[in-house]
């Protein structure tokens, strides 16, 4: 047993320890590890403070703006933001539907980080161009055509949903409680 005080030197990492063996091996090498904040969602915004963003938020919202700040929740500030809106309309010309898209302004966001479905950056030498497929058009009609969408797919979706019911299915709309 060694009878060390609290003035003696820590001992060095692969050099001897006192009472240890003078021919003992080095100890093996360890392997490099990542610092734990490595991988933590708010860390690895880090790199991505200052640059454009594309967020689509879990209501189906597509935002771009600068991520200027954010906090240890994910929670986002960003800058110069616009709301994207897409829709489709069918072509007369074309058998195939054509895209459209409209951008609202709204400049300071905040974003809540539990409401962040998916974020990337944005590639600046791409920026201005329009998304493949799409057309930009006037906000108001961009908005109503999407809107129409989503209504008529709520509606197929509650069809989808009965029939499923009717077959014996329960999924997780089906406990809705009617009084």
């Amino acid at each position: 047993m060694e009878h060390l005080s609290i003035h003696d030197p820590p001992p060095q990492p692969g050099g001897p320890h006192p009472g240890a063996m003078m021919n003992a091996p080095p100890p093996p090498p360890q392997a490099q590890q990542l610092p734990p904040q490595m991988f933590t969602t708010a860390a690895q915004l880090l790199d991505l403070t200052d640059k454009k963003l594309l967020l689509v938020l879990r209501d189906g919202r597509k935002l771009i703006g600068i991520l200027r700040s954010w906090d240890q929740f994910a929670n986002l500030v960003l800058q110069s933001t616009v709301e994207r809106v897409f829709a489709t309309v069918p072509d007369p010309r074309d058998p195939h539907r054509r895209g459209l898209f409209a951008d609202k302004l709204h400049g300071i966001f905040l974003v809540r980080g539990e409401n962040v479905l998916l974020l990337g950056e944005i590639d600046l030498d791409k920026d201005d161009d329009p998304p493949v497929g799409f057309e930009k058009a006037e906000f108001g009609l961009v908005e109503k055509l999407a809107n129409e969408q989503k209504a008529a797919e709520k509606t197929k979706e509650t069809k989808r949903i009965k029939k499923l019911a009717a077959l014996g299915f329960e999924g997780e709309n089906m406990g809705e409680i009617l009084l």
